[in-house]
């Protein structure tokens, strides 16, 4: 296994407290999915209006977004390995407040694509991952599960806490107004909390004695991830899973309403989803302590398969409904834990953003895809059956690639 230096996170290490740290990126990665992400939902009928467009162009450029996010996974994983996360995530921070006040005052749809494009490039610079990174280059195996648990728990809640404060911004102030103020919380929170505590782990010492590793190492790192069979059945299985969560995302408040449920229901009931994600987290990380990752994680996957199979047979009581979105949202957010445990625990924490960029390239494309795929079922006639079905194969494939060559040892360079 490829390994490198990794601060045991001593409090007075360099005279830095890296758990400062994981606040700072648990509030600024909370801060940064609220304002960059989920706060579009609610705008997006009021721009579409504003714009004279329909909601499917404004849709559009949220595909965009994320699709210009996922291509920059890879370039910023390297940019992180070699120079660390200060100096990139603050410039993105910045970069992403005046996006967000370009944002409020675009005038055509044109302009919100090439806006919408550019806060994808620089979320990639922000969000979970170069978060994860700057965490793993700071933490042991030991307390790294609990710096990422912290980070992912409180940045569950960016849906619960910024779509509901954007919709009373939009109704009270208009929804060019709201980005305004959207931005000025982005850039007053994330800014300060960035430049001043990211830090580059201290250099070794003589209870951490190894080298620093140099770029041919990390070079070597990513190789051997990238050639082994391992890293692309996970990759398989994560891209089946991305697609699967982002469908039901997507679709699940459609799929409720037509059964007979009413608008505001199927809307809440969907929102479980994102305090659901906080709790399988939280069992990822409880349950690892006595058993694989892999088999935790195929297990809830399996879990999500059988929710989304059963919700055609019971779906039309709310009791059924409810019941089902806990078994699929149990496992809505578990991908983003369980990826930095795999990896770390295969590859070591070398080249560990490199890497971890060459897995989110393509789970971010099938993420951002997928609901459109879902949405050509719907719209050729397929129906919902076809695409709660497809929900759940992806659910057994990605079950199956956890579980696939799980043992093998990891290949020698």
């Amino acid at each position: 296994m490829t390994t490198s230096t990794v601060v045991s996170a001593d409090p007075t290490a360099d005279g830095h407290h890296p758990w400062r740290m994981v606040a700072a990126l648990a509030i600024t990665s909370t801060v940064g999915y609220g304002t960059l992400y989920y706060a579009y939902a609610v705008l997006l009928r009021p721009m579409a209006t504003s714009l004279g467009t329909s909601t499917t162009a404004v849709t559009g450029a949220l595909t965009a977004s994320v699709l210009a996010g996922a291509l920059m996974a890879i370039p910023v994983g390297r940019w992180l390995d070699r120079h660390g996360g200060r100096a990139l995530m603050t410039a993105g921070s910045i970069t992403a407040t005046a996006l967000l006040v370009a944002w409020s005052q675009v005038q055509t749809v044109g302009q919100l694509y090439a806006v919408m494009t550019g806060i994808g490039i620089v979320s990639a610079m922000v969000l979970y991952e170069p978060a994860f990174a700057v965490i793993v280059s700071w933490f042991s195996a030991d307390r790294r599960a609990t710096a990422l648990l912290a980070v992912t728990i409180v940045a569950g809640f960016a849906s619960t806490i910024f779509m509901p404060l954007t919709g009373h911004l939009v109704a009270h102030l208009g929804w060019r107004a709201a980005l305004l103020t959207l931005a000025a919380i982005h850039g007053l929170v994330t800014v300060p909390l960035l430049s001043l505590t990211i830090r580059t782990p201290p250099p070794p010492t003589a209870s951490t004695p190894t080298a620093q590793p140099d770029r041919s190492q990390r070079r070597a790192a990513a190789s051997r991830a990238t050639h082994d069979p391992r890293f692309w059945i996970l990759t398989a299985a994560l891209v089946a899973h991305g697609a699967a969560t982002s469908i039901i995302a997507v679709h699940l408040v459609g799929y409720l309403t037509s059964r007979g449920h009413p608008a505001t229901f199927a809307a809440t009931t969907t929102g479980l989803l994102g305090v659901l994600s906080v709790t399988g987290r939280l069992v990822l990380t409880a349950a690892r302590r006595r058993f694989a990752v892999t088999t935790i994680v195929a297990t809830v996957f399996a879990i999500q398969a059988a929710a989304i199979l059963v919700l055609p047979f019971i779906g039309d009581s709310r009791i059924g409904a409810v019941i089902t979105v806990i078994g699929f949202g149990i496992g809505f957010g578990i991908a983003h834990l369980a990826a930095p445990a795999l990896l770390t625990g295969r590859y070591g924490t070398t080249a560990y953003a490199t890497i971890a960029g060459r897995l989110a390239a393509p789970v971010t494309i099938a993420r951002a895809t997928a609901p459109l795929g879902a949405a050509a079922i719907l719209h050729t006639g397929g129906g919902y059956l076809l695409v709660l079905a497809a929900v759940a194969v992806c659910c057994v494939l990605a079950a199956a690639g956890m579980l696939a060559r799980a043992g093998t040892a990891t290949p020698a360079t």
